[in-house]
């Protein structure tokens, strides 16, 4: 089976594996809930501050500013979340919590201070030192090292395809 789409690649295995997703019931659907969050409002938003501050040719006032503050909703949405919860769908670590770490994890190069929401940054340290994602990070910067490349016109072209 072919599939795209992150989210839906994450309940797929979820439900395969039989792991980090509830078979049936409230809490499946709480997790649902929470992964669909990330797919429709965190990443998005994100992804356009990223881009807005970072990788755009002109910067825009308006739009970092919109997307930094849409950002800093999502935060204060998901801190709260956690304010009751251990992860973000509940008591247990879910394929929510694969979707959402990743975004938050730029949070510096988003323009948020993680001190403005403890509850997301204990969550945030909780997830970051689980093995899988630890190993799954090392395996990144193995494959792409990170580093601070500057935005050429031609970096840009490639990114963007212009």
């Amino acid at each position: 089976m072919s599939l795209f789409e992150s989210g839906a690649i994450l309940e797929y295995l979820a439900d395969k594996s039989g792991k980090f997703l509830p078979k049936s019931g409230r809490q499946r659907y709480r997790v649902l809930q929470w992964l669909h969050w990330q797919m429709g409002g965190l990443g998005p938003m994100a992804g356009q501050n990223h881009h807005f501050r970072h990788y755009a040719p002109k910067k825009i006032d308006y739009a970092v500013e919109r997307y930094m503050n849409e950002t800093s909703r999502l935060y204060r949405v998901l801190d709260k979340q956690l304010d009751a919860n251990d992860y973000v769908a509940g008591d247990d670590y879910s394929i929510a919590d694969m979707a959402i770490w990743p975004w938050i994890k730029p949070f510096e190069k988003q323009g948020q201070d993680m001190e403005d929401y403890p509850s997301l940054q204990r969550w945030f340290e909780q997830v970051g030192e689980r093995d899988a994602v630890r190993r799954a990070y090392a395996k990144a910067e193995e494959i792409n090292p990170a580093n601070n490349v500057e935005m050429t016109d031609e970096a840009r072209k490639h990114l963007f395809g212009r």
